[in-house]
């Protein structure tokens, strides 16, 4: 049986105010390219299939051409929730979905009922789609158990998974969604932290009993054990997901042995690049030319805030995305002098020429500056004066 392992598609999300959808929508093309051509007979989506709990129509839409593709490209679909999805919406007539080969689990009920699926080489597999599980929302469910965190009602679920597995004849798979030990220090900053105090980080030793765990919720590939493994997201949400590489492992389950992984990468629309330097250097390098087409980052070094950056920028990188101001040069002191001339007697336009150095990183202000702040704090006087 051939399995391809993705989550996090995240259908609807924006890069920066930017849609992703048509970038989205290539990607998961090409994987259905990779489903067709690869003879696969699974495709598991480990959760954050959208990116809101109140998608619009048009990720709707996205996401029924995709669905489509991948069943007339031979392959049938396990799916689970995530932490982003509205397990209602996403679960909304699951029963009339699974007769067409799309399989949606998102009640917590169902985590240890699989999904029984043989491949075209006659194995045969359970699925087991445990859905992001908010221990607060669960409890009520198994009264008798002590779940407080989401730990506690991972591994519980596990604990029924691994029950059920071992009871089976078949090879075993679970989807899952969440921080597993090992995967969350790779977290970027396109995840929502979930994790208090590493309470909810899930021991690695949970997944022990299944023959592969296709976890989602990382959005960089990450493997914790040969048989446990984050696949990323398909497409780059993040800046600080800057090289991380796109795809989804392909995994083959024989009747017996281990599992057999490797990685298909996937195409990735727009590279993203963090360029670092002064203004006046972003604009004019040579070596920059290479990325005029991608997503960028600029983090300027410029002494002081160069004035209209982003329109500048944008003239040479038309997909610049995001400026951050960094000085190279940052005045130590700077902040203690100013702070003593607060509340001392220190004249009001003096006091907003030292704000000005401050915030400029000592430079103040110029001549033409300087004497319209002396207008202003001199009109100002005058008519506190006349009250």
């Amino acid at each position: 049986m051939r399995i391809l392992h993705t989550s996090d598609w995240h259908v609807g999300r924006t890069f920066h105010g930017h849609s992703t959808l048509d970038a989205l929508e290539t990607v998961l093309s090409a994987l259905i390219d990779v489903v067709r051509e690869r003879e696969i007979d699974v495709v598991a989506v480990a959760g954050d299939v959208f990116d809101s709990a109140t998608p619009s129509a048009d990720a709707f839409a996205v996401l029924g051409r995709v669905l489509r593709g991948i069943r007339s490209a031979g392959a049938e679909l396990v799916i689970t929730s995530g932490n982003h999805d509205s397990p209602a919406r996403l679960g909304f007539q699951s029963e009339f979905a699974a007769f067409g080969g799309v399989h949606i689990v998102t009640r917590p009920e169902d985590h240890a009922s699989p999904v029984t699926i043989t491949g075209l080489d006659g194995v045969t597999a359970d699925f087991y789609g445990v859905p992001y599980l908010e221990p607060a929302l669960i409890r009520h469910l198994w009264p008798e158990e002590t779940l407080r965190t989401q730990s506690d009602a991972l591994g519980f679920a596990m604990r029924n998974v691994a029950t059920a597995a071992a009871a089976s004849d078949h090879r075993s798979v679970v989807l899952a969604h969440c921080f597993v030990a090992g995967g969350a220090s790779q977290a970027s900053d396109a995840e929502r932290d979930l994790s208090a105090g590493g309470l909810d980080v899930v021991p690695l030793g949970a997944f022990e009993g299944v023959d592969y765990a296709a976890l989602g919720h990382i959005h960089g590939r990450a493997t914790l054990a040969e048989s446990v493994r984050y696949s990323g997201a398909p497409l780059h949400y993040s800046f600080s997901e800057t090289g991380k590489p796109r795809g989804a492992w392909l995994i083959e389950l024989a009747a017996t042995g281990p599992a057999s992984v490797e990685w298909i990468a996937l195409p990735v629309p727009r590279a993203l690049a963090v360029l670092t330097g002064t203004l006046d250097e972003l604009l004019t390098d040579a070596a920059l030319e290479a990325h005029t087409q991608d997503w960028v980052s600029a983090v300027l070094t410029d002494d002081t805030r160069p004035i209209d950056a982003m329109r500048k920028l944008q003239r040479r990188f038309p997909h610049c995305a995001n400026l951050m101001h960094r000085p190279a040069n940052v005045t130590e002191d700077g902040a203690a002098r100013y702070r003593e001339r607060v509340g001392r007697g220190v004249p009001d336009a003096e006091l907003i020429g030292s704000f000005l150095s401050f915030v400029r990183n000592g430079e103040g202000p110029s001549e033409a500056e300087s004497a319209l702040i002396a207008e202003i704090v001199d009109e100002h006087t005058r008519a506190v004066a006349a009250r």
